[in-house]
Protein backbone atom coordinates (compact mmCIF):
# COMPACT_ATOMS: atom_id res chain seq x y z
CA UNK A 1 0.00 0.00 0.00
CA UNK A 2 2.69 2.26 0.68
CA UNK A 3 4.33 1.84 -2.35
CA UNK A 4 1.62 2.99 -4.34
CA UNK A 5 0.98 5.80 -2.28
CA UNK A 6 4.80 6.90 -3.12
CA UNK A 7 4.81 6.17 -6.53
CA UNK A 8 1.42 7.92 -6.55
CA UNK A 9 2.77 11.24 -5.16
CA UNK A 10 6.11 11.01 -6.94
CA UNK A 11 4.21 10.90 -10.47
CA UNK A 12 1.93 13.75 -9.08
CA UNK A 13 5.34 15.83 -8.10
CA UNK A 14 6.55 15.12 -11.71
CA UNK A 15 3.64 16.44 -13.34
CA UNK A 16 3.51 19.59 -11.17
CA UNK A 17 7.15 19.99 -12.10
CA UNK A 18 6.57 19.57 -16.05
CA UNK A 19 3.65 21.91 -15.71
CA UNK A 20 5.14 24.38 -14.13
CA UNK A 21 8.43 24.46 -16.36
CA UNK A 22 6.28 24.80 -19.16
CA UNK A 23 7.43 28.19 -21.24
CA UNK A 24 4.41 31.08 -21.21
CA UNK A 25 3.47 31.45 -24.65
CA UNK A 26 5.16 34.24 -26.41
CA UNK A 27 5.76 36.04 -29.63
CA UNK A 28 9.39 35.78 -30.91
CA UNK A 29 11.64 38.46 -32.67
CA UNK A 30 10.61 42.69 -31.98
CA UNK A 31 8.22 44.99 -32.55
CA UNK A 32 8.91 48.76 -32.87
CA UNK A 33 7.01 51.78 -33.17
CA UNK A 34 7.99 55.96 -33.38
CA UNK A 35 6.43 57.74 -30.56
CA UNK A 36 6.79 61.55 -29.68
CA UNK A 37 8.84 63.19 -26.57
CA UNK A 38 9.99 65.98 -25.09
CA UNK A 39 13.53 65.42 -26.81
CA UNK A 40 11.77 64.81 -30.42
CA UNK A 41 10.78 61.31 -31.94
CA UNK A 42 11.91 58.27 -29.80
CA UNK A 43 11.81 54.21 -30.91
CA UNK A 44 9.80 52.26 -28.81
CA UNK A 45 10.36 48.55 -28.78
CA UNK A 46 8.56 45.21 -27.25
CA UNK A 47 11.15 42.05 -27.31
CA UNK A 48 9.45 38.75 -27.45
CA UNK A 49 6.25 40.20 -26.45
CA UNK A 50 3.56 37.86 -24.87
CA UNK A 51 0.91 36.31 -26.63
CA UNK A 52 -2.59 36.81 -26.37
CA UNK A 53 -2.45 39.97 -23.99
CA UNK A 54 -3.04 43.37 -24.86
CA UNK A 55 -0.63 45.59 -24.27
CA UNK A 56 -1.20 49.06 -23.79
CA UNK A 57 2.32 50.83 -25.73
CA UNK A 58 3.40 53.04 -22.00
CA UNK A 59 4.53 56.08 -24.26
CA UNK A 60 1.05 56.46 -25.58
CA UNK A 61 -1.48 55.43 -23.25
CA UNK A 62 -3.04 58.25 -22.20
CA UNK A 63 -5.20 59.56 -25.07
CA UNK A 64 -5.96 63.14 -23.33
CA UNK A 65 -2.02 63.85 -22.68
CA UNK A 66 0.19 61.46 -25.26
CA UNK A 67 -0.13 61.65 -28.93
CA UNK A 68 -0.53 58.08 -30.36
CA UNK A 69 2.46 56.46 -31.51
CA UNK A 70 3.10 55.40 -35.50
CA UNK A 71 5.01 54.02 -37.78
CA UNK A 72 4.73 50.31 -36.33
CA UNK A 73 7.06 47.08 -37.41
CA UNK A 74 6.12 43.72 -36.83
CA UNK A 75 9.16 41.42 -37.28
CA UNK A 76 8.08 38.66 -34.76
CA UNK A 77 7.06 35.44 -35.75
CA UNK A 78 3.08 36.21 -34.54
CA UNK A 79 0.25 37.95 -36.41
CA UNK A 80 -0.27 41.60 -34.23
CA UNK A 81 -3.27 43.84 -34.04
CA UNK A 82 -2.46 47.07 -33.75
CA UNK A 83 -5.25 49.30 -32.08
CA UNK A 84 -6.04 53.21 -31.82
CA UNK A 85 -7.31 53.09 -28.63
CA UNK A 86 -5.61 52.28 -25.20
CA UNK A 87 -6.51 48.66 -23.57
CA UNK A 88 -6.76 47.24 -27.06
CA UNK A 89 -9.92 49.36 -28.15
CA UNK A 90 -10.98 51.44 -31.22
CA UNK A 91 -9.74 50.79 -34.64
CA UNK A 92 -7.31 48.16 -35.52
CA UNK A 93 -5.40 46.82 -38.06
CA UNK A 94 -3.72 43.15 -38.66
CA UNK A 95 0.43 43.06 -39.21
CA UNK A 96 1.85 40.16 -41.00
CA UNK A 97 4.47 37.99 -38.89
CA UNK A 98 8.10 38.89 -39.83
CA UNK A 99 7.48 42.06 -42.45
CA UNK A 100 4.18 43.83 -41.25
CA UNK A 101 4.84 47.62 -41.09
CA UNK A 102 2.88 50.80 -41.05
CA UNK A 103 3.57 54.32 -42.11
CA UNK A 104 3.27 57.39 -39.87
CA UNK A 105 -0.44 57.27 -40.69
CA UNK A 106 -1.41 54.31 -38.89
CA UNK A 107 -1.56 55.75 -35.11
CA UNK A 108 -1.53 52.96 -32.65
CA UNK A 109 -1.80 52.59 -28.31
CA UNK A 110 -2.07 49.07 -27.71
CA UNK A 111 -1.40 45.76 -29.05
CA UNK A 112 -1.97 42.40 -29.13
CA UNK A 113 -0.26 39.15 -30.61
CA UNK A 114 -1.60 36.02 -31.48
Amino acid sequence: MRLRTTVGTGLGAVALALALAAPAAAATGTFSYLYESHMGPQIGVLEDPPSRECLTLPEAADPIDQPPAHTPRNRTDATAAVFSGPDCTGAHFSMRPFTGYGTERLKVRSVVFS
